[in-house]
């Protein structure tokens, strides 16, 4: 198997985050001798926002207040982590980018860049009512009734252009999975989705009792 690339994107409380984890176990479990590098936007933001530099003290209050990041930023959170620390043989799972149209053709240009294979993009789709529920149950600090609300809208008029790109984009596998299910079974929705798409994917039948352990 050659390296290759998985972005998540979906409304915030989507499991973005649980479902690339777990495909990078899969991976590993099916190709041990390439690792994965994750790309998470989110996490960098919440790095980024613990300095004290003008720039660092702007984004605070705009995390702070459930806000969309610009564009110039969110581009930059990824682009220093692929620059600085990328390296050749590894998959690339990407998680919390892109968040708008423009961020998702600044993304696209990597992958001539580097020379990479066609990429699958993994949507994850649940309403917002499902959305609100996982995101009130995450516990985290940003996650009050106004921030929710403030990400659920900017989702509607920021991230759905942003799928909009890929959907029906020939130089991407889309791939649009029922995320208002399990884990477990979202995870295998998505497995068996990429062996349909490219056999060297082996499908959970064939799997077993091999498949990744749910660590959650």
């Amino acid at each position: 198997m050659l390296p290759q690339n998985f972005i998540f994107i979906g409304r915030s409380g989507c499991g973005k985050g649980t479902q690339a984890k777990l495909l990078g176990e899969y991976l590993n479990k099916i190709d041990p001798q390439r690792k994965a590098f994750f790309l998470e936007t989110g996490v960098e933001f919440r790095k980024f926002i613990q300095g004290e530099s003008y720039t660092q003290r702007l984004s605070k209050k705009i995390y702070g207040d459930g806000g969309s990041q610009p564009e110039f930023l969110s581009v930059y959170m990824w682009s220093r982590v692929l620059a600085e620390s990328f390296k050749e043989n590894e998959h690339l799972i990407v998680d919390g980018t892109p968040r708008r149209f423009h961020e998702a053709g600044a993304l696209d240009s990597i992958f001539d860049f580097y020379k990479r294979e066609k990429p699958y993009l993994i949507f994850l789709n649940i309403s917002k009512g499902w959305a609100t529920e996982r995101l009130k149950g995450r516990g985290r600090i940003d996650d009050n009734h106004e921030d929710i609300e403030a990400r659920l809208k900017w989702y509607e008029t920021d991230v759905v252009p942003a799928i909009d790109f890929y959907r029906n984009n020939p130089k991407y596998n889309f791939l649009e999975i029922n995320g208002e299910q399990t884990i477990e079974k979202v995870h295998q929705d998505i497995l068996e989705s990429l062996h349909n798409l490219d056999v060297s994917f082996p499908s959970l039948r064939k799997l077993g009792n091999e498949t990744s352990k749910l660590k959650l």
